[in-house]
Order: structure tokens, then sequence, then C-alpha cells
């Protein structure tokens, strides 16, 4: 059984010109110490599909779907008091912009003792004991000072470390990781990359990767879905999405990799792909 069952989702929302359909009936599932990479560009509903997962869209959004299961048990219809012990706990996120997603009014101490306190019940020295332990698992130095910090007073880099830190506080089963290494330099992508990875190895969770970095894909995933303009254009295991892509958009991006570029000038999507609709039988 699946850890995550989606089939057909759809992620609608009410525009003054009429509904637009951000996610149009996708379909995906990822195992228990898989990774699962989706990709696309900007705007081809990765983050909102996994939002409508995780039950943080606003109300104002109208998701649908003939089956969304977490260990096979229907998360589309749980109340709000069930979802509030699931998410977090049994599902995390790792979001895009951490500077944007941590309370700039708490230091980040009390922020990861908050998890712990809600969901694993800790009185206060299991909590900081704990956030000492994970800050320290996740490479920031002096944790036991870095508790008492505000967000700002932390670079782009330890604020992402400090969301991982949160996000895996309670072993989840599932960690979804929404472009966990954007606007990061070089030397810190490969460090987060490798501290997810060594996480996912370690404690056999299931590992939803969000990203359009197509060597990202390359070095951690097992499947990938490939979306464009809110519908899934492929599915395949990693190595045959590189050396046999089905669809002319996953084939698009592919050409447009720096190193599959010819001449001066690097090659585009829209040379190869105008956006028509896909043939019937794409997804693997």
């Amino acid at each position: 059984m699946a850890l995550l069952q989606i089939d057909n989702l759809t992620v609608e929302f009410e525009t003054a010109s009429g509904w637009f359909r951000a996610v149009d009936g996708v379909s995906m599932s990822v195992n228990s110490g898989e990774v699962l990479a989706i990709v696309g560009e900007s705007g081809s509903g990765k983050s909102v599909a996994m939002l409508a997962v995780m039950g943080l869209l606003p109300w104002t959004a109208k998701i649908t779907a003939d089956r969304m299961l977490f260990e096979g048990r229907d998360i589309q219809n749980i109340g709000a008091s069930e979802r509030r012990k699931l998410i977090g706990k049994d599902i995390a996120m790792i979001f895009q912009e951490p500077i944007a997603s941590l309370n700039p009014c708490f230091t980040v101490g009390f922020q990861i003792e908050e998890v712990l306190r809600i969901h694993l019940g800790l009185d206060k020295k299991a909590r900081r004991e704990r956030a000492i332990e994970l800050f320290r698992q996740v490479g920031l130095p002096n944790p036991e000072e870095r508790l008492n910090h505000f967000p700002h007073q932390m670079s782009g880099g330890q604020c992402q470390r400090v969301m991982i830190a949160i996000a895996i506080a309670c072993d989840p089963k599932l960690l979804i990781a929404d472009e966990p290494t954007t606007a990061l330099d070089v030397t810190i992508q490969k460090q987060i990359l490798d501290l997810l990875m060594s996480l996912q190895a370690k404690n056999g969770m299931g590992l939803i990767m969000i990203t359009h970095d197509m060597g990202v894909v390359a070095e951690t995933a097992d499947r990938v879905v490939v979306q464009y303009k809110g519908k899934k254009m492929e599915e395949a295991d990693v190595l045959s999405l590189f050396e046999n892509p089905k669809s002319n958009y996953t084939k698009a991006l592919l050409a447009a990799l720096p190193e599959n570029a010819t001449g001066d000038r690097l090659t585009t999507v829209s040379q190869y792909f105008d956006g028509t609709p896909e043939p019937a039988g794409t997804s693997a």
C-alpha cells in the first residue's frame, strides 16, 4: 500500500474572469522509503498540489479528488482537529521561503519546542534537549545559543536548517520539501540536499521533492512526476526519464539544460514545446 495516494486531484481558485484551474486532474503516489520528485516550471501547480494535501490552501480554493489517502486513510474529509494531529507529526513540509514561514515575533527555539509540545507532549526540559539535538543534527553551530535567536538574526541557510529541524522534529512518515535549496549558494545547497537524503535514508520516510532543478532530480529521486500548467505530463523512474522521455514537454525541459546547449545560446522550452496537448499514454 502506498504511503500517499492521490487520484485525479483538482484545485481551482475563483477570479474576476471565472474559475482558474491551478491543478488539473493530477494523480501520483509515494511509498515509504521512496523519493518522488515533482518538476516543472514556475506556475505548473507543484506547490499548490502539495499544499492541498497539507490542507494549507485558503478557504477560497475548491479542492476535489477521487482519492486522497495517507496510509489508507482518507485525508480529504477529516475534521480540523484530526488534521492538526496529523500535519506536523506524520506529514511535514519544508516551505519554500523559510524567512517568510518562520514567525518573526518568536525565537526559533520557541517555534520548534511548540511542535514538540503539541505533537509529542514533552515537558520543558525534554523539549529543550530535543531541540538542541535537532539543531545539532541539521548542522547548526552552537545550538544552545541558536535557540534564543529570532529568524532575522540568522542567515537564509540557517533559517532553512531551522525549518528542516521543525519538519523532522516528530520523525514524520512523509516529508514534503518545496524547493529546499532555492536562493542558497551552491555550497549550502549541497549540504541541504545531503542532509535531506541522509535523514530520508536513516528514518525510512517517504520524501517528495518539489523542484525545477533537473540536477537535483538526477541526484536524489527514485521516480519523477513532470507537471505543466497544472497537468501531469509524464511519470517515470528517474533513469527512464533522462534516457527516454516520452512527453514533448519533458524533452523540452531536458533540452533546455545548460549542458545540452548548442552554440552560444541556451535552448528555451518554447523551441521544443508549443503547449499543445500531449498524446495519450505519455505517463508511465
